[in-house]
């Protein structure tokens, strides 16, 4: 009941992400205002108490009964939201508030009867599900069985509402744990791709250097028993070594160039995850086909679609963001335009920051062209790029 299913992170929400604890003050007050809303079935005890229907005694107990079924049953929601007692401590608190809701009810009144909508909470938000479900059963079983005996008959809709919200908040309690399993799958996941390039990247230069620096040794070696005997044998072979490293050079550059060069396929799948990650509805086109489009083009538009979701996700405020993908046949020739409007405000401020115009000259370079101004909703971003014959590429968003 006290749990949100935000996806954003705390920082952009103001909320604490599903399966942890409050950090700072403000969320454990937002946190808080979920439980209080839902503190609205103690309304009948309480005007029960302030009636004046019982005796001193009795409306004294019954506050200081109230007072601690409240108490039990808001630290063991609080707890559950982000690190849960152990199991054993469980079964002590809940068993509790069912003795609570006992007494209360058969020594003051089936206005109590609405007391077992929070046992049935408590048994949902901490047991294992199977326990869950019987005890909420049972819970169910001994209100009806209260209520029949103190002559109440018209008692199906707290029926209902005791077995759904329990079994509600079962579900609930499974939403948070796929959650965490989920993001904690993910941090491993990222991590497994980090560690598998860095063995993608170490295997490339080895086979990349392995050769050329073998040779240099070897030609070292061969230099240096030359040089006294044989200079001009020795020069050739410092030569040889010179172009070999040379050539070494230049296959660390083009393999560290190509792994810095983003790909539209990883960026759109890149921008789908960081527009849910910003509660942004993402509508983008499926994995391009870029046959016929060449590398420096296609790296392009990556960075393009990297520096508009990065605006969207920073500056827009933004609700929907849509990216369009396909190929156009224009007077220079057939382009490939990549569009990207969003709904927002734009951007932080007036004019084309420091991002727009380095992707500017990084189209320009590769032929292509920027436009970026408002659109019909929002901003709207349009980045196009030459294309060398071929089928269409994609298709609108």
């Amino acid at each position: 009941m006290s749990t949100t299913t935000d996806g954003r992170s705390a920082s952009e929400t103001g909320t604490t992400p599903l399966g942890q604890p409050p950090r700072t003050l403000r969320e454990a007050a937002r946190k808080a205002l979920w439980i209080v809303i839902w503190l609205v079935f103690l309304s009948s005890p309480v005007n029960d108490l302030l009636s004046g229907h019982h005796t001193t005694a009795a409306t004294v107990a019954g506050w200081t009964g109230l007072a601690v079924f409240v108490a039990t049953y808001l630290t063991l929601v609080f707890r559950t939201m982000g690190r849960p007692f152990p199991g054993p401590l469980v079964a002590g608190p809940v068993a509790g508030l069912g003795v609570l809701a006992v007494v209360l009810s058969l020594a003051l009144g089936p206005h109590w009867l609405g007391l077992f909508v929070y046992v049935s909470v408590a048994c949902g938000a901490t047991f294992p599900l199977r326990t869950a479900y019987w005890t909420i059963a049972l819970t169910t079983a001994v209100m009806t069985a209260l209520a029949l005996a103190d002559g109440e008959r018209d008692l199906w809709t707290l029926v209902l509402l005791v077995l759904l919200i329990g079994f509600a908040m079962t579900g609930v309690r499974q939403l948070v744990r796929t959650t965490v399993e989920l993001r904690r799958a993910r941090a491993q996941v990222a991590q497994l791709a980090a560690n598998e390039e860095r063995l993608r990247l170490a295997r490339d230069l080895h086979d990349l250097l392995g050769h050329s620096l073998s040779l240099i040794t070897l030609k070292s070696e061969l230099a240096g028993r030359m040089l006294p005997d044989h200079p001009d044998q020795a020069a050739r072979q410092v030569a040889d070594i010179e172009q070999v490293s040379r050539q070494a050079l230049v296959d660390v550059r083009e393999a560290v160039t190509g792994y810095r060069r983003p790909r539209l396929a990883a960026e759109l799948a890149g921008a789908q995850v960081a527009l849910a990650a910003a509660d942004v509805t993402a509508d983008l086109p499926a994995e391009p086909d870029l046959t016929g489009v060449p590398e420096e083009s296609e790296s392009a538009l990556a960075w393009a679609l990297r520096e508009a979701v990065t605006n969207v996700v920073r500056h827009s405020g933004a609700r929907r963001c849509a990216v369009g993908l396909l190929t156009r046949q224009t007077l220079d020739g057939r382009v490939l335009e990549l569009s990207v409007e969003d709904d927002g405000r734009g951007g932080p401020g007036k004019g084309a920051g420091n991002g727009l115009a380095g992707l500017a000259e990084r189209l320009e370079k590769a032929g292509g062209t920027l436009e970026a101004g408002a659109g019909r909703r929002g901003f709207r971003l349009v980045a196009r790029v030459p294309v060398a014959g071929g089928a269409d590429v994609g298709s609108g968003a």
